[in-house]
């Protein structure tokens, strides 16, 4: 009962958390899609878009309702992860520190707040978990249509589910006491309703020729030719920090116990491994010769902490305290920075600086620039700086987005004459790809996101006007 009241209190802290800090440029992005509800987009299978219309449908279109349901799904999904690790693993009873070291992650203190793919697909990628241990436990076959439906909606929020699908077939193929199910007409009715929950994905590229399946295949594989270490070490070095060491280092060693316990035909060990190295190799492969994003690898650790929980030596075993005390005081910190900058750190050395500082002053120093030249709207080509706009800008000034991918959405095409107010960062060198754009000299110099004083980016201001040649454009909603 304890460990439940400490959870409700996490989960009220991050909602509180979600609600003080601004979106980061992603999360606004997410949130124009949940204004335009679709089959899929460019980018990722819609899940995330279905989470931020059901939280803005319940607490409106603010940074609290277009993160609420994150928190509270993490919430249930540290519940089920640990009802898996008891299933599995009942002499032991690991689910309380499994659930712990998993809560402990920044991965998850963290990212469990920002509204991303990645969200949607750790809680069914952990709810699947969590069927797939119903199933070793019950040896009842009517579980493979629980962890079908599962699985395909972890598909259905990230590409990355896949992985899901191969670690179970690579169990069922390398475990023994598995056989059986390959037999059993409910593994293959768990697949199929897989491929449903799937089915509109696939459709919606069918009729936008395959982009998006084309744009994440092109991740998968690498970018360089022969072997390089230039990755690879940011990868390591990049979970060690967002899993936090300890956590990182106590699933490793869990994990390598499993793989050694799979060798001598413990079933449910072998899951867990099943679930972990596929992912974990393809991942450092990758490494070798392009960058993988930090947030990629999170779907390892739900099995990953189980391992940990209930396969550590002893001497290893009295460092879970500490671990889940270090990750939850490094998450604390993360909160009080973003929330209040206690800390005067400059862009690089802050990344919620970076991320997400300064948005709503920007707001308001790019609706002066718009009122002083009598720009009749507000223009972005890079896609989270408009939907920020989108977001904060004051009512019924129009956002006009301008990027390929909006060719994709069910959005409005600005008409032809009107003068607007394009906004660029100056991180990027190139032109603008609006045609005519003329820059504004501003006595003030460029325009500015900061916060507390302390810099975030710059932007320039180009007068332009609508016209019949542009490039895909669209007009983005407004709360």
């Amino acid at each position: 009962m304890t460990a439940l009241w400490l959870l409700l209190a996490v989960t009220a802290l991050r909602l509180l958390v979600a609600g003080f800090v601004p979106l980061a440029p992603d999360e606004a992005y997410y949130w124009v899609w949940s204004r335009t509800l679709q089959g899929g987009y460019l980018d990722h299978p819609p899940m995330v878009a279905w989470f931020i219309r059901a939280g803005t449908l319940l607490a409106g279109e603010t940074a609290f309702g277009i993160r609420l349901v994150g928190p509270v799904s993490i919430a249930v999904a540290s519940l089920l992860l640990a009802r898996t690790a008891d299933a599995m693993f009942p002499d032991r009873r690991p689910g309380l520190w499994a659930a712990a070291l998993f809560n402990a992650t920044l991965l998850v203190g963290v990212g469990g707040i920002l509204v991303t793919p990645d969200l949607p697909l750790l809680v069914f990628w952990t709810a699947a978990l969590w069927a797939l241990a119903r199933l070793h436990a019950t040896q009842d076959g009517r579980w493979w249509l629980a962890f079908g439906l599962l699985a395909g909606l972890a598909l259905f929020s990230k590409y990355t589910a896949v992985l899901l699908g191969a670690g179970v077939v690579l169990w069922l193929i390398a475990c023994r006491d598995a056989w059986r199910w390959w037999r059993d007409w409910r593994l293959y009715a768990g697949g199929a309703l897989a491929g449903l929950v799937f089915l509109p994905v696939v459709l919606w590229n069918a009729r936008n020729g395959w982009a998006s399946f084309a744009k994440q295949g092109g991740r998968a594989g690498t970018d360089e030719a022969g072997f390089t270490l230039r990755y690879l070490g940011e990868l390591l070095g990049g979970q060690i920090g967002l899993a936090t060491p300890l956590v990182f280092c106590l699933c490793v060693v869990g994990v390598a116990v499993a793989a050694r316990r799979w060798a001598r035909g413990d079933a449910a060990a072998g899951l867990l491994a099943a679930l972990v190295l596929p992912g974990a190799g393809l991942f450092l492969w990758q490494a070798t010769g392009s960058r993988v994003q930090g947030n990629w690898p999170a779907i390892l650790y739900p099995a990953a902490c189980i391992a940990a929980a209930a396969f550590l030596p002893a001497r290893l075993a009295r460092l879970q305290r500490p671990a889940v005390a270090l990750g939850f005081v490094l998450a604390l910190a993360v909160y009080v920075q973003a929330a209040f900058a206690p800390l005067p750190l400059g862009r690089r050395q802050d990344p919620t600086l970076a991320r997400l500082g300064g948005w709503p002053e920007l707001a308001q120093a790019v609706e002066a620039e718009r009122r002083r030249i009598g720009a009749g709207f507000v223009a972005a080509e890079e896609y989270g700086l408009a939907s920020e706009l989108a977001l904060h800008l004051p009512p019924g000034i129009p956002v006009v987005a301008l990027n390929p991918r909006w060719a994709l959405f069910n959005l409005p095409r600005p008409v032809p004459g009107v003068t607007g107010l394009l906004v660029q960062s100056e991180r990027r060198d190139s032109a603008p790809d609006w045609p005519g754009a003329e820059p504004i000299a501003r006595a003030d110099g460029p325009l500015l996101r900061a916060r507390r004083g302390i810099e975030a980016e710059r932007y320039r201001a180009f007068r332009i006007e609508t016209r019949p040649d542009l490039p895909p454009t669209a007009i983005l909603p407004r709360p």
